[in-house]
């Protein structure tokens, strides 16, 4: 009996691994991916920082270059209403009656107090 033997070149590699494709870019692509993307968000962060601090700066200049104005506005109306208090005091009293001991001007305060206060 003849025993058998392998053939003249010998056998064939055994396909034991499976052949699957690689599916996608290699890692080194999406962590250069992931880095662009992540710079140019810092890039609008930086620049959406500069800007608020710009629009916070011009708020604040507007606001002090508006406050004589608006001061200027409230003493006009205060005026207004202090001689139409006077007139009014006038024409209810027939005279004008003094609240304080000096003829120094007292810039009027106002408080306002709720109606339904209790105690």
């Amino acid at each position: 009996m003849p025993q058998d033997m392998p053939p003249a070149g010998g056998y064939a590699p055994v396909q034991y691994k499976r052949n699957i494709p690689a599916r996608g870019f290699r890692p080194s692509i999406y962590l250069i991916g992931m880095h662009l993307v992540m710079a140019y968000g810092y890039y609008k962060l930086f620049y959406g920082i500069r800007e608020k601090n710009e629009l916070v700066r011009e708020k604040v200049w507007a606001r002090l270059h508006l406050t004589p104005l608006l001061q200027a506005e409230e003493d006009r109306d205060q005026v207004r209403r202090y001689y139409a208090d006077k007139a009014r005091e006038k024409e209810l009293l027939g005279t004008e009656t003094k609240v304080y001991n000096s003829d120094r001007f007292i810039r009027p305060t106002f408080g306002y107090a709720p109606a339904n206060v209790t105690k």
